[in-house]
Order: structure tokens, then sequence, then C-alpha cells
């Protein structure tokens, strides 16, 4: 599966957060993973069984175990005008929840950074095969989890995913499992700030 420019917007407006994304995948899952980010002279590997690495030092997933303290990375789809579940509403259930979130603008490089520990989690929804099967292997090869926001289903091929390590990936299941938002915490009774 090969993604051969994962943040097409970003390389159109210059921005570096950009990559190349290939993964090897058999009947068990994703077995090699390249995810190459040019413009930073970064590239992160993974092979099956064998740690994952960038530039060739070894990766681990963040020690972060609490939504409250975590930098979290999600995107958004290219048609998000179009689709009513385009990630907005789950956003807002984790605004106030989390210390940052980040969107790159590349899912590829949201897997990587969060298996290289600079993110402590990722989720996101309407992603393809060839978005997340490297950035997956890594962050599973890094000590990670990888799934999908309903326990159970295949996080390559169902569209949406999380990752990172295993408590920020249930409390992230926990919170988006949610049927609506939750009332902004400095708000009324009402809503309305009465």
């Amino acid at each position: 599966m090969v993604d051969p420019l994962d943040g097409t917007v970003n390389f159109v407006h210059g921005l570096p957060m950009w990559a190349v994304s290939l993964a090897r995948v058999d009947a068990r899952g994703p077995s090699m993973a390249v995810v190459h980010i040019p413009r930073l002279g970064e590239t992160f590997t993974a092979l099956r069984g064998e740690g994952a690495f960038l530039n060739g030092t070894p990766l681990q997933v963040s020690t972060s175990s609490e939504l409250e303290d975590s930098l979290l990375a999600t995107g958004f789809p290219y048609r998000r005008h179009l689709l009513a579940d385009n990630n907005l509403a789950n956003f807002c259930r984790l605004f106030l929840r989390q210390r940052g979130v980040r969107r790159m603008g590349s899912a590829a490089i949201d897997l990587a950074y969060t298996a290289a520990g600079r993110l402590d989690a990722f989720w996101e929804l309407h992603l393809e095969p060839w978005d997340v099967a490297a950035g997956g292997l890594l962050i599973q090869e890094a000590g990670g989890e990888v799934g999908t926001l309903r326990p159970g289903g295949d996080w390559i091929r169902d569209g949406n995913l999380v990752a990172g390590p295993a408590p920020l990936v249930d409390a992230l299941r926990e919170v988006l499992s949610r049927g609506r938002p939750e009332a902004w915490p400095f708000l009324g009774e009402n809503e309305d700030g009465a």
C-alpha cells in the first residue's frame, strides 16, 4: 500500500508536513512500513516483530495515560463539507479534555509522530488503507495499540482509527462513543451562560 504524497494540501502550500508512506500488508496485517518526510529528513521504519525506528533510532510510544495530560492529533476529511460525520463533533467532545490537539494535515505523519511519542494519541475518520497501514505498524512496533473506534474492527479498512498507548486508546473510545458533545462546563444549565 503506497501513498506517494500524504499531505497534498500542505505540499501545494509549501508546508513541509507531507510524507511518502508505504507498507507491505499480508493476511496478518502490515509487515513492513516506511514513512518518509523528505523536507524534514525523517524516515520512520518498522518490520513486524523487530521494532520501529526514526533514522535508525528506536521508537517508543508515549507513557501518557490520562487525556488531560495528553497532546492528541486528528484530522478532518478533505470533503468534510459533504459528510455529516466529519469529525467536528468528536473534536468538540475532546476539546476541553486534553492538553492540546494538533492537525498536521497528514495521517501518516500523525501516526509516525505518535509512534515516536511526540504526540500521545491519534484518532480520525474517513481514512483509506494507504493512509494508515504504514503508520499503524510503526505504532504497534513502538509498543502502542491501533484499532477502530468500536473495538474489534479492521483498522486498515474500516475508515476510522484510534492509536496510541493502550490507556489513551481506551479513554478516546469512551469519550468518542458518546452520542453528543457535552455542554461546556463553564455554561449555565440552559447552555447560554445564564
